[in-house]
């Protein structure tokens, strides 16, 4: 499973991740409860679901996995999640005007995956849209997406090399920021006026130009020594990443020392579609 997800309906927030074995979105069932009930207690409201529908003889609650979302907290916790299959019957007994509306807006998220699948260049095309809409420099956008891309290379090394849960994931990220920039994510967030618990609001997208250079060069760098040690588990993969970093720092300094000034920014994008608003 890939991390958690943030899509938005109406405002409201559906936390999703993906299966990519499957290539099969799953859906935070109780996100979706609450977007079709505005109950304030969704939990609740599903949970006086699951028993009638368990009375009728429905089968859906069958269909019910358990996977980790990531909560305001910034933790991941177990919940209740759905394929799209799924969710249409949930949403079936649930009353709603926003039932249909919400329909569709499924049946489109599910095609612009099989879409992606079909034609990668599509899931970039529609990166590079969204940050357009926000008010991003061009030249920024494709730096950004570059780094993406090297993000997904590093990631897929991870995967093959068994590294499986999120927290594994998100510790041998904090190795390469930290060993590159000398702080790691979470106080680089806060020195950019970032909250730490929010996921959506995501370090890289508020990072300047030179602090993206730097995160891709040390990311490559640990894809390249991983392939190379041949790192297999969660160790060896740890090594790698304090050792790509350690690469980037040093380039980092030599470039802190030329322009006489440092790299890491407490710049960032907050705001960027308030002023994008202005400007028209």
């Amino acid at each position: 499973m890939e991390k958690t997800k943030i899509a938005l309906f109406e405002q409201k927030q559906v936390r999703r991740v993906l299966n990519k074995e499957k290539e099969v979105w799953y859906f935070s069932v109780i996100d979706i409860v609450g977007v079709l009930t505005d109950s304030t207690i969704p939990k609740r409201y599903w949970s006086d679901l699951k028993i009638k529908l368990k009375e009728e003889g429905s089968k859906v609650y069958e269909k019910i996995v358990q996977l980790k979302f990531l909560a305001n907290d910034g933790k991941y916790y177990l919940s209740d999640a759905a394929d799209i299959e799924t969710v249409f019957r949930i949403i079936q007994s649930i009353p709603s005007p926003k039932a249909e509306p919400f329909k569709l807006w499924l049946a489109q998220i599910g095609r612009e995956r099989l879409d992606e699948i079909q034609n990668p260049e599509l899931a970039q095309d529609r990166a590079r849209k969204y940050y357009e809409l926000k008010g991003y420099p061009k030249s920024w956008i494709e730096k950004r997406l570059r780094g993406i891309a090297i993000r997904q290379e590093l990631t897929n090394e991870w995967k093959n090399r068994g590294i499986k849960e999120q927290t594994e994931y998100a510790i041998l990220t904090n190795e390469i920021a930290q060993a590159t920039f000398d702080v790691s994510v979470n106080q680089h967030k806060k020195l950019k006026g970032l909250n730490v618990q929010n996921p959506n609001q995501n370090l890289r997208d508020h990072m300047t130009d030179l602090e993206l250079i730097f995160s891709m060069l040390g990311e490559k760098v640990t894809t390249e020594i991983t392939k190379k040690d041949d790192a297999q588990g969660f160790v060896p993969c740890q090594s790698a990443a304090k050792r790509g970093g350690r690469v980037a720092r040093n380039a980092r300094l030599e470039t802190e020392k030329e322009i006489g000034r440092k790299v890491v920014s407490k710049e960032n994008f907050l705001g960027l579609s308030e002023k994008k608003k202005l400007k028209n």
